[in-house]
């Protein structure tokens, strides 16, 4: 491939700095949810492929699924 093929495309150089900015915002967003959630919201939603039917009905009429 032309090493010129992607100067010639008018405005290219913001692309990476478009991308750049998605990638952080998006980082930015998932350390703010892993900060603000609930520990207790986690532990129950590791512990739902563990648990047999009776078990997964008990947590359901208490309440502490999401």
């Amino acid at each position: 491939m032309d090493k010129n093929v992607l100067q010639s495309i008018a405005g290219v150089e913001i692309y990476p700095l478009i991308s750049l900015a998605i990638f952080f915002l998006f980082f930015l967003a998932l350390l703010t949810y892993v900060a603000v959630v609930n520990r207790q919201h986690i532990s129950t939603m590791s512990e739902l492929p563990l648990l047999n039917d009776d078990e997964m009905e008990a947590h359901i009429e208490q309440g502490n699924l999401c």
